[in-house]
């Protein structure tokens, strides 16, 4: 397993565009540690070869979705019709990014 420390917390934290206080870097850190010691805590249990890693403790089903049925994709002019502003053959958003 990948050793976590206070550098890579910080490239984590940078590439998804936000920044740590120290505090915030000692707790996070201290929880990781945590999760590590379960981690290898887990290894200890007789008998969990046989069974799959998991995300989630429950079955997640997708039956809600539809099956997805090849069909013509608009045109650009179908597209364009019902957008609030058109620029050179795009829609216009608001910028939302500093």
């Amino acid at each position: 397993m990948k050793k976590v420390d206070k550098a890579v917390l910080v490239d984590a934290s940078s590439r998804l565009l936000f920044t740590l206080r120290e505090e915030e870097l000692d707790t996070l850190l201290e929880e990781f540690k945590t999760l590590q010691a379960q981690m290898e805590a887990m290894k200890e249990v007789a008998g969990l070869e046989g069974y799959e890693p998991m995300t989630f403790p429950f079955d997640a089903s997708v039956d809600y979705l539809r099956d997805d049925v090849p069909s013509e994709p608009l045109s650009p002019e179908e597209v364009l019709r019902n957008a609030g502003s058109v620029k050179d053959g795009e829609i216009k958003l608001p910028k939302v990014v500093g």
